[in-house]
């Protein structure tokens, strides 16, 4: 089993991905494998609404790392998408990633890359706008039939916004962390023994789109 954890900070090596390289340990020690994936500093934009993936397949928009993460997402089990605190709200960055990630694979007909699969929020942020962030996220995962994995508070960890090493100073945040992965761990192993007894997720629909124009 295998969890992608996503660094949607600019700063690759900041105290987003610190985070993640701890939450990256206690998976470690629950024998579930992982890999951490950067956004970039600079994705190109955000969805356009264009429909060009429904054409070729993937996102149009050529900077890489949306069509590399969708050929990664097929073949792991779940996600843990991180991110900073930016006016109380993700960083645009990784706004602009997850909207056409999720846009363009469900339109080009790969949902199963993510569909069912355990997904999780993870917040760093030096001092308010964390639960605004947390909620934020958490509507990608609840919006695309994806189980939502939580801890004994809600997924954020605090830092002096400059130092990503002094994360290991805000000792509730880690134990987030440490119950975080040990939750994600056990909802895999709980699909897996599922699986092995031909329990399977529900086949999807197909969606029945309305407005409330008359």
């Amino acid at each position: 089993m295998k969890v992608i954890l996503v660094n949607g900070s600019p700063h690759k090596k900041g105290n987003t991905n610190k985070a993640l390289e701890e939450f990256q340990k206690f998976l470690n020690d629950e024998d579930i494998d992982s890999e951490i994936f950067w956004i970039g500093a600079r994705v190109k934009s955000g969805c356009m609404g264009c429909y060009k993936c429904m054409e070729k397949g993937q996102c149009i928009i050529d900077d890489d790392k949306v069509n590399e993460f969708a050929e990664l997402s097929k073949d792991c089990d779940a996600f843990v998408f991180g991110t900073p605190v930016h006016y109380a709200s993700m960083a645009g960055n990784i706004v602009s990633f997850m909207d056409r990630f999720f846009y363009s694979t469900s339109l080009s007909g790969r949902a199963s890359y993510f569909l069912h699969k355990p997904a999780a929020s993870l917040i760093t942020a030096r001092r308010a706008g964390t639960t605004a962030t947390f909620d934020q996220m958490n509507k990608y995962f609840a919006m695309n039939q994806m189980p939502i994995i939580s801890s004994r508070y809600w997924n954020m960890v605090h830092t002096d916004g400059m130092d990503p090493e002094r994360i290991y100073e805000d000792e509730e945040g880690i134990q987030i962390l440490r119950i975080l992965a040990k939750n994600m761990a056990y909802q895999l192993k709980c699909m897996e023994a599922g699986k092995e007894k031909g329990i399977l997720p529900p086949e999807d629909e197909e969606v029945s789109f309305t407005n409330f124009i008359r």
